[in-house]
């Protein structure tokens, strides 16, 4: 299949080409923002623009739902949608510029690897994740600031309200809890450290099954878009819409579970592995704040209590951990499972306090 049928499958029909002083205006402006948004990693901007010259860029026509602009790798061109004004043009591109530099190809072409997703299985995996963290990136070289936002029944506040939102708010807990540096650097320069980390700290099998869910996620929002234009291309209402709105209820249902599912997994297996670690009373302190400071990452709907549930049972755990260590490791504390009243007093506390406000999350940031 030659490039021009390959885009066509994909929704995009090429139109006119930027010239070369726009392109090469692109190139410098992003060069500049990825070396200063990302110091601790040493790029080198003048690499970075010349790099970034050899790109192509077209203004295409897209069909509805698709991303305002696309990188596709087997011409190293990207493609903006033709509704994009000029001076846009650059915040479009910092998403796609990431990928063309994450990208690892064969001597034939082929694309092998593209920062966290792995292209030599019979199966992709992890394009998902890597979508989300190439877009946390991008927000953060353009600036855009956290907001409330709230997708299929789930509430939560993200860098990136328009694009993998759900995705998006599911890597930044990982990059919480793991280190956003070490996602960024594994994401830029396509390598395992990240997904090693995370795998050491709960396990190979929870990777597994985040990563698979996060691409379940993407995969149902694109059968949503596609269900969607098919409902905007038909002229009058009938069985076959109805049917079609049902699904795409279905789809949105599906993503909800996935999500909060995924979410708890997220959540437990990391501080349930990291309990059990615990020698000091240093450690109590530091694990009771990461574990407090996790609700600000969260997405909540209604009914949703889960954190608040293992936030309880895990405090319970420390304090009872927390006494041992002080008492030279005796085991002198109640147990709690067994005679709850002992800290019936301590958990209403807590549970009061999880109710208040909690700190805005970009303010835990800086």
């Amino acid at each position: 299949m030659n490039i021009e049928a390959a885009l066509k499958k994909d929704g995009i029909k090429v139109l006119n080409k930027l010239d070369t002083l726009k392109v090469n205006s692109i190139a410098k402006s992003i060069a500049d923002k990825l070396s200063d948004t990302f110091s601790q990693f040493s790029l080198d901007k003048e690499n970075l623009f010349v790099r970034l010259c050899r790109l192509d860029m077209y203004y295409a026509e897209m069909e509805e739902g698709m991303a305002e602009a696309n990188y596709y790798y087997k011409n190293s061109t990207i493609y903006f949608n033709k509704n994009i004004a000029e001076d846009d043009l650059e915040e479009f591109a910092v998403h796609e510029c990431i990928h063309y530099l994450q990208e690892i190809k064969d001597n034939k072409n082929n694309l092998i690897r593209m920062g966290l997703c792995d292209y030599t299985d019979f199966k992709i995996s992890g394009l998902a994740l890597n979508e989300a963290s190439v877009q946390l990136m991008a927000s953060k070289v353009v600036g855009i600031p956290y907001e409330s936002v709230k997708y299929f029944s789930l509430d939560f506040s993200t860098s990136s309200p328009s694009y993998y939102p759900l995705e998006c708010c599911l890597v930044e807990q990982l990059a919480y809890l793991v280190g956003e540096d070490l996602l960024f650097r594994s994401t830029l320069f396509s390598n395992d450290d990240f997904k090693n980390k995370f795998s050491e700290l709960t396990s190979k099998k929870t990777f597994s099954a985040i990563e698979k869910s996060l691409d379940e996620i993407l995969d149902n929002e694109e059968k949503i878009i596609k269900l969607n234009n098919k409902i905007i291309s038909v002229d009058d209402r009938n069985k076959k819409v109805d049917q079609m709105i049902k699904k795409i209820q279905k789809l949105k249902d599906e993503i909800t579970v996935t999500f909060l599912r995924t979410q708890n997994l997220i959540l437990s297996s990391y501080f349930n592995a990291e309990l059990k670690k615990i020698t000091n009373l240093t450690q109590v302190e530091l694990y009771r704040k990461k574990l407090y400071s996790f609700r600000d990452y969260l997405a909540t709907t209604e009914g949703y209590t889960f954190f608040e549930d293992f936030y309880l049972e895990k405090i319970a755990e420390l304090n009872h951990k927390a006494n041992v260590i002080e008492n030279g490791g005796i085991e002198t504390a109640i147990d709690t499972m067994k005679t709850e009243s002992v800290f019936a007093i301590l958990l209403r506390k807590i549970k009061e306090l999880l109710l208040g406000k909690a700190p805005e999350k970009q303010e835990n940031k800086q």
